[in-house]
């Protein structure tokens, strides 16, 4: 399946030409205060079916110079993905623009979640990182 993504002022697109898979909302305090949320809605892509194709050079990586965190907009501040060693790792929900089909399979760090938030029942709950990593990596 091909699937488009894009930032909030459409300047930065992308083009995914395979599986989104392995959805999870983290609910741990860094991604409250990175996504300005109660949580990351996030899914993992193979970076080999990935590609930028439009406002690559907008991109803005945080942190600086690092080979693993999160690229975002510089212009409207989405963020769009994460990457690991300097490839796109997965992508953030919000930005697809076709979102049919992907189920959250998994809510992690649910022992620190904000004490106002209610975190759904349509998943496993971990209270940090499962052990078994495989368990979020589901296709």
């Amino acid at each position: 399946m091909t699937r488009t993504g894009e930032c909030f002022c459409g300047g930065v697109k992308y083009r995914i030409d395979g599986d989104v898979y392995g959805a999870r909302q983290c609910h741990c305090s860094r991604c409250r205060k990175a996504f300005s949320a109660q949580a990351n809605s996030y899914a993992r892509v193979d970076a080999d079916q990935f590609s930028w194709i439009a406002g690559e050079d907008l991109l803005v990586t945080y942190p600086a110079g690092g080979t693993t965190g999160k690229q975002f907009c510089g212009r409207c501040g989405s963020t769009l993905c994460g990457i690991v060693e300097g490839r796109v790792h997965g992508v953030t929900l919000g930005c697809l623009n076709d979102d049919a089909g992907i189920d959250i399979k998994a809510h992690i760090f649910v022992g620190s979640k904000a004490p106002w938030e209610v975190v759904p029942d349509n998943a496993p709950h971990y209270d940090e990182f499962p052990e078994d990593i495989s368990l979020l990596d589901v296709r």
